[in-house]
């Protein structure tokens, strides 16, 4: 999908590189969060600390890494430590600012599914790459921000399997789990931003990408959508930033 000269993936990416703020920590998960936050780094937040789930801290990488055991961030990190040490000093004791993750499937309340599709967890239609980190970054990052293209098979009313939990059912769950972290603040699509109400969790509509309508997210929810009483429109790509991410995008398919 095009709008004017760039594609509806493109904006999505920069309006997640826009979220994160210079100075932060972000445990950024492989894939669409990884161009997002390399692409943050490159543009308006050169000082963000990228931590990646295979210990490396403060990576630098110069090309998007093919996984979290990419040599490329070890070669660029700060320092390298061991994955233990990654989740149980600073993950779980909340010392990352915000956590960047994608899902396959999204509930109203920032529940998220990454396990497998259909049927149930020991005779699945389809199984995903399962949990890694998210469950632990999902429960103890200061926030979440989720990257995900939007549709009905995405955004459904109840996810097949919660991999990573959100607000669970809503108000007071995280807090009843136990669980440090803030939550899922924050999804941006390929449609919109969506944003968690501060009173009843539930994902809210709270901005536009340019030339989407209101009518058109709706129609890509599996749910009777909330929407803000003001929903905004954002800027589209800059010319820096899109020669920076088209640029980042070709280093991957080189290293391919």
């Amino acid at each position: 999908m095009s709008t004017g000269d760039y594609t509806a993936d493109e904006m999505m990416t920069v309006a997640a590189a826009r979220q994160l703020r210079a100075g932060t920590a972000c445990f950024v998960g492989i894939g669409l969060p990884s161009t997002a936050a390399n692409l943050a780094r490159a543009t308006h937040a050169p000082d963000l600390v990228l931590i990646y789930e295979s210990g490396c801290l403060g990576a630098k990488p110069d090309r998007l890494p093919l996984s979290i055991g990419d040599g490329v961030l070890a070669d660029t990190a700060d320092a390298v430590i061991s994955v233990p040490e990654v989740f149980n000093y600073w993950l779980q004791p909340g010392r990352i600012d915000v956590g960047f993750l994608g899902a396959a499937q999204l509930d109203r309340y920032g529940n998220i599914n990454t396990t497998v599709i259909g049927g149930d967890y020991t005779d699945p239609k389809v199984r995903l790459p399962g949990a890694g980190g998210a469950p632990e970054i999902a429960a103890s990052c200061g926030e979440v921000v989720v990257i995900v293209r939007q549709s009905q098979r995405t955004f459904t009313e109840r996810v097949d399997f919660v991999t990573s939990v959100g607000y669970g059912g809503g108000p007071g769950d995280r807090a009843r789990l136990g669980l440090r972290g803030g939550g899922p603040r924050t999804v941006i699509t390929d449609l919109g931003v969506l944003e968690a109400d501060p009173d009843s969790c539930e994902l809210t509509l709270t901005r536009l990408h340019p030339g989407v309508t209101v009518e058109r997210v709706r129609e890509a929810t599996g749910w009777p959508l909330a929407v803000a009483d003001e929903v905004s429109t954002g800027e589209p790509p800059t010319a820096e930033e899109l020669a920076v991410l088209r640029a980042l995008e070709a280093t991957m398919r080189t290293a391919a």
